[in-house]
């Protein structure tokens, strides 16, 4: 099993990343980091934690349907992303990816605030 978290540069995604570094850590599983945006620096906090990076589809409209699609492999036991705090106007004419996450994912889905 691992424990997925979607990667992205952004003080959220990097709080996101080391949470997940901890939960693969705290539960014995490899780390599969989903590069939203396209790029990964590994951290030096990894450790003894195995890590794999993969990227959403370049011909893919979604970024996010892509890492709930991954988040459906047997291979998954959590998913691990960042979210920031928005007004519910926000929420409301811009969408959430988040949102869109936490209500279509079928794992559990750890939150991270930054």
């Amino acid at each position: 099993m691992s424990v997925l978290v979607a990667g992205t540069d952004t003080p959220a995604g990097r709080a996101a990343y080391r949470f997940a570094i901890e939960e693969a850590r705290r539960r014995g599983e490899d780390l599969i980091v989903f590069a939203l945006d396209g790029t990964h620096l590994p951290s030096e906090e990894l450790g003894d934690v195995a890590e794999t990076v993969e990227f959403p589809d370049e011909r893919s409209q979604s970024h996010t349907g892509d890492l709930i699609d991954r988040a459906e492999g047997e291979d998954v036991s959590v998913l691990v992303i960042g979210v920031r705090h928005r007004s519910a106007v926000a929420k409301l004419f811009l969408g959430s990816s988040a949102q869109e996450i936490i209500l279509e994912a079928n794992k559990p889905v750890l939150c991270v605030k930054a």
